[in-house]
């Protein structure tokens, strides 16, 4: 199965973001097999930057970097994959600015909901940064539920515990793409929280 065949976007609504820089993975994998779930912020200003590009891209460094601070050696995007750790975006197009509009945030929500619900044996998802938490917040109110995550620092919320339809939710800072050079600081709090998740998920 690859999510890019089963999700998609058709109107392109947003207006603060780059409609050229679209991406949904389009990766081959067994949605049997994922239990974790890791969502970043927004597709790469350049697809060679992307989780699945070819090569060493800059998501993948960054990644496989606060996995092995969690103490799992990788060494490519496919042994991340081979621990059940399917990894995509909250925006599915590139950014255009520094920040995201709430409102492409939850448009953009529609169609990552669509794509997490390819995945049945989730246990947890990895929230990596703002943009993140607060679409699956918005996916949790449109279904219903109301926010899944307190509207607080994510320092403040890190540790707790809170679930969306059975799976844990662990709210967390971005590690991929060159902020995670620069804040090294919230590697170690990065690290926690994805060896936590690997700990739940077994």
């Amino acid at each position: 199965m690859r999510p890019c065949d089963r999700v998609g976007c058709e109107r392109f609504p947003c207006v603060d973001v780059n409609h050229t820089g679209y991406h949904i993975p389009a990766i081959e994998l067994d949605p049997e097999r994922v239990s974790i779930i890791l969502i970043s912020e927004a597709a790469p200003t350049h697809m060679v930057d992307g989780y699945y590009a070819e090569g060493s891209s800059l998501f993948a460094q960054t990644t496989m970097q606060a996995f092995n601070d969690a103490g799992v050696a990788t060494t490519s995007i496919q042994d991340i994959l081979d621990l059940g750790v399917y990894l995509t975006t909250a925006v599915k197009c590139s950014k255009t600015a520094y920040g995201i509009q709430t409102a492409t945030i939850e448009q953009c929500s529609q169609i990552l909901a669509d794509e997490i619900a390819l995945f049945p044996n989730v246990k947890a998802f990895l929230l990596m940064g703002d943009v993140a938490i607060k679409a699956v917040n918005s996916i949790s109110r449109q279904a219903g539920l109301g926010r899944a995550i307190p509207a607080e620092s994510t320092y403040k919320i890190r540790g707790q515990q809170y679930y969306f339809r059975g799976a844990r939710l662990f709210p967390s800072y971005l590690q991929a793409g060159p902020a995670f050079f620069i804040e090294k600081s919230k590697r170690k709090m990065i690290a926690e929280d994805l060896a936590a998740a690997l700990a739940l998920a077994g």
